[in-house]
């Protein structure tokens, strides 16, 4: 089963009826997908299930009707045990960006938290999880699948946003800071910090 994230609202693959025997489901098809992600996009539901027998096909199935942008990413830590947070489009948000050719994930999630932060001597820990949201560019929905990296850092410098990116606060939040900064954040961010 897959999570993905319409705005706040849950697109489900699934490989079990039992998930959608009492909601709306749709078929793997364009036209069933686009119609799910509009009616998730606007609010009009709030979760949709596209089902196919086979878990192990769902995703590229899909991902052939919409197409996919791997990212990467990190949740840091520094050496007080705060974590590092991003501003934009009004949310606090994690950094993260889309994979170059040629680059593992890894690397490319330090890249980015390097390029949007300014922070440096990062350290990959381990992999946390892999999250998915919709988006629309250019009239055209695409599936975002982000792979988050626990990272750490013994990093004291200057926090600077990639302001290219629309990025206008970069800040260390401990955790009172942190539950407020969920409170306006992304739901496929949230669940990074659920235990």
């Amino acid at each position: 089963m897959y999570k993905v994230f319409v705005n706040e609202s849950q697109l489900i693959l699934t490989n079990k009826l039992s998930d959608i025997a009492n909601n709306k489901y749709f078929l793997l098809n364009q036209k069933s997908i686009n119609e799910a992600i509009a009616l998730l996009s606007t609010g009009n539901i709030n979760i949709a299930y596209i089902y196919h027998p086979n878990v192990d096909e769902i995703l590229n199935k899909f991902t052939a009707k919409i197409p996919l942008v791997v990212a990467a990413g990190g949740v840091v830590t520094n050496k007080a045990g705060k974590v590092l947070f991003i501003y934009r489009n009004d949310k606090w948000d994690l950094p993260k960006g889309k994979l170059d050719k040629g680059e593992t994930l890894e690397e490319c999630a330090v890249r980015e938290v390097e390029e949007e932060t300014g922070v440096q001597g990062l350290k990959i820990e381990n992999i946390l999880k892999t999250t998915y949201h919709v988006f629309k560019r250019n009239g055209k929905y695409k599936l975002k699948q982000v792979h988050w990296f626990a990272m750490n850092t013994s990093y004291k410098g200057e926090l600077v946003g990639q302001l290219d990116e629309g990025i206008v606060k970069v800040k260390w939040k401990g955790p009172k800071k942190i539950a407020k900064a969920l409170q306006n954040s992304y739901t496929n961010i949230k669940i990074l910090f659920e235990d």
